[in-house]
């Protein structure tokens, strides 16, 4: 679970602003890691998922490629191979940085309709994501909603996630909206429910296991706008998808969860407020920062996410933690 430009600083917002009973209570296995690129301190959202997904450094706007531009193997491509179940949860476009991290290989970010290409290039078995825009009315004029069809897939438009397409027989797409999904506080509220969907989806998908990446992707924006209530917004709804996800592996006894953001965004300060239990959240900056970023675990080898360590390690622990 990435909170884009979640650390430690927007976690602690959210602790003071939901008080007592905020989901990052019940950890206890916690670590921090640190989130740099292969050419600059501060990373973006492009290079720092590739670092999850691929366990590699690469430059600033890359999408699962080493820095010399070939193409990184990924945790959702290896484990789909092996048998595994895959599947995405986001708050953004499908081809957006981070989930395109973990399905595509190109040398810039901004390639959204190359980006949507490689979806036809790496299997998967779930993907809940706005950017519907994408995949169909293209400039290339190529339909890719039939041709995922085509390979097998149930699609779906809308943000209802009432059921899943296709009865759960076969893989799906939903498209949650044509272009980037709206905040939650403009009315997005399909994240904890799109999240548990995809669990209990992947859960039956296969004997072996899943992998499920799911990210609140506007507490980013929030952190590039400066404004503290979509950011508030932001986080309580993660907090909701954690608290679903936290359910699910509870009792399911063999779920490992990992929660953390892939850097910092905004320079967010808590500074003194008016009164003794009131804080104010100042932005520094509109950009993102270098800021380590906590890593939060539960489950079966959640100790493994103790400490501090480079991101890319993030990638090798869950390797680990599966025995591969």
């Amino acid at each position: 679970m990435i909170g884009d430009g979640m650390a430690l600083s927007q976690v602690s917002a959210h602790w003071y602003w939901e008080g007592p009973d905020n989901i990052f209570r019940q950890f206890s296995s916690i670590g921090f890691h640190t989130s740099h690129s292969s050419d600059n301190l501060v990373t973006d959202s492009a290079a720092g998922a590739t670092a999850f997904s691929c366990g590699h450094k690469t430059t600033n706007g890359a999408i699962g490629i080493y820095p010399d531009e070939a193409s990184c193997g990924g945790i959702v491509e290896d484990l789909e191979k092996a048998g595994y179940a895959t599947g995405m949860v986001v708050t953004c476009t499908a081809t957006h940085a981070t989930p395109a991290s973990f399905i595509a290989h190109r040398e810039l970010r901004a390639f959204t309709d190359e980006i949507a290409l490689d979806y036809l290039q790496t299997p998967f078995d779930c993907l809940i994501a706005g950017g519907e825009n994408n995949f169909r009315g293209r400039l290339d004029k190529k339909d890719l909603i039939d041709s995922l069809i085509a390979r097998g897939y149930a699609v779906k438009s809308g943000s209802q996630m009432k059921e899943i397409p296709g009865k759960g027989e076969k893989p799906f797409v939903i498209f949650t909206d044509k272009q980037e999904p709206p905040t939650a506080s403009g009315g997005r509220t399909y994240l904890p429910g799109a999240t548990r969907l995809a669990l209990n989806f992947l859960k039956k998908r296969s004997e072996k296991g899943f992998f499920l990446m799911v990210e609140g992707s506007q507490i980013d924006w929030a952190g590039h706008a400066n404004d503290r209530n979509w950011l508030r917004a932001e986080m309580h709804d993660f907090d909701r998808t954690i608290r679903a996800v936290l359910e699910f592996a509870a009792t399911d006894g063999e779920t490992l969860v990992i929660v953390t953001g892939d850097h910092e965004c905004g320079g967010l300060a808590l500074t003194k407020g008016t009164g003794k239990a009131d804080f104010k959240a100042e932005f520094s900056t509109r950009l993102h920062t270098a800021a380590w970023v906590p890593v939060f675990a539960y489950g079966p080898s959640a100790s493994m996410f103790t400490g501090v360590y480079d991101n890319t390690t993030i990638y090798s622990k869950m390797r680990e933690a599966l025995g591969r």
